[in-house]
């Protein structure tokens, strides 16, 4: 072990965290991948080894992301922000529909697609973290403004296609800026600005196109919101949801024999907490789950008291909150607490882009928990 020690530095415990995680999704995604393995004419293994694939290559990002000093990304958030604004746009206005929705490019020559608001969430909660490290000791109306612009420009671009992880990172935005300590008078008129401009735009966008993406989301408020009188064709996820939780009970009807995968429109992202409740139970699936990312947030806040430099506490509890927050609300859906959203289980779901740049959180936290020290 100490052999092991001496090459994965930082919290033990967050590796063990993110290990775990990762060890859950390949069991997951293999159970939840078979149907789409069969409607694709392809063999159940396929999945599992791309998520395999993805699993060592997201490992492999997050041990280099830990060995890189923490304060070097004080520089690189700029510079992720500044790539973030127009690869938004280009997706935006450029690319092609996938359910209703334009959030993947395509890079040239590679064939290589992935998600640009995974990009863009990574660089501002990062670049949050930065601003809220160089102003700490200012009261500067223009400062407040200043960041309230570069969060709702982001927060907007993403808002057009994807509505919830748009919700999310500025929700998650928010609660960076109040555990930077911003007044509470600059705090309130941020939040309340944010949330007009997503009124507007949310109203804009419902009364010129509803059949659209926009459509999807009023549907499911409407659904979620009136569930007793909706159309059961409306609410046949939440449905099938409900009884992958039932038929698991406290101890689950065993790995890889979960019946509602055959059901749910995506058990291997969106409802994979389902389908690991349905074979695992609560006791070995549900709650187990729910305290490994409790976990990662005391250890976060843990690295927050025992680091002396504002920008790594900051970005250590910017990007937790944001792994956090975004596990809690896969969780609430599936669960019925909150509307479908769309949002996969961080380090679990069927990977691809989100994975990787989940891993790449990961490492910075534990640089984090590295270099905060010294």
């Amino acid at each position: 072990m100490l052999g092991i020690r001496k090459y994965f530095k930082g919290d033990p415990v967050i590796w063990l965290i993110a290990t775990l995680l990762t060890l859950m999704g390949l069991l997951a995604v293999y159970s939840a991948t078979g149907t789409l393995a069969y409607a694709n004419n392809r063999s159940p293994q396929t999945y599992l080894f791309k998520q395999l694939f993805l699993a060592a290559l997201g490992f492999g990002i997050m041990w280099l992301a830990h060995l890189v000093n923490f304060q070097y990304y004080s520089r690189v958030s700029q510079i992720l922000i500044l790539i973030s604004i127009p690869l938004l746009l280009y997706t935006l206005y450029q690319t092609k529909e996938v359910n209703a929705a334009k959030r993947w490019i395509t890079l040239p020559l590679i064939g290589l697609s992935f998600q640009t608001s995974d990009f863009a969430k990574l660089g501002l909660i990062m670049y949050v973290a930065r601003f809220l490290s160089k102003h700490q000791e200012e009261d500067s109306k223009s400062k407040y403004l200043y960041i309230l612009a570069s969060i709702s420009v982001v927060c907007l671009l993403i808002f057009p296609a994807d509505l919830s992880t748009s919700a999310l990172l500025f929700l998650t935005s928010i609660v960076l800026l109040f555990v930077g300590r911003i007044p509470f008078k600059y705090l309130g008129g941020i939040a309340i600005g944010g949330a007009l401009l997503f009124f507007i735009g949310y109203t804009i966008l419902i009364n010129s196109d509803n059949t659209g993406r926009t459509g999807v989301w009023k549907s499911r408020v409407e659904t979620f919101l009136g569930q007793e009188d909706a159309d059961p064709a409306k609410t046949f996820q939440n449905d099938q949801a409900k009884i992958a939780i039932v038929r698991g009970g406290l101890f689950g009807v065993g790995p890889g024999k979960s019946v509602q995968r055959n059901f749910l429109p995506s058990p291997y992202t969106d409802f994979i907490y389902s389908i690991i409740i349905e074979e695992y139970g609560l006791v070995f699936g549900a709650l187990p789950i729910l305290f490994l990312y409790l976990l990662l947030l005391w250890r976060s806040i843990k690295i927050v008291i025992n680091t002396p430099k504002s920008f790594g506490a900051f970005l250590a509890i910017g990007l937790c909150l944001l792994v956090v927050l975004q596990a809690l609300v896969h969780m609430g859906v599936n669960v019925n607490v909150f509307p479908v959203t769309g949002l996969t289980l961080p380090m679990v779901s069927l990977g691809g882009t989100s994975l990787l740049f989940t891993s790449m959180a990961f490492g910075i936290i534990l640089s984090v928990s590295r270099y905060g020290k010294e």
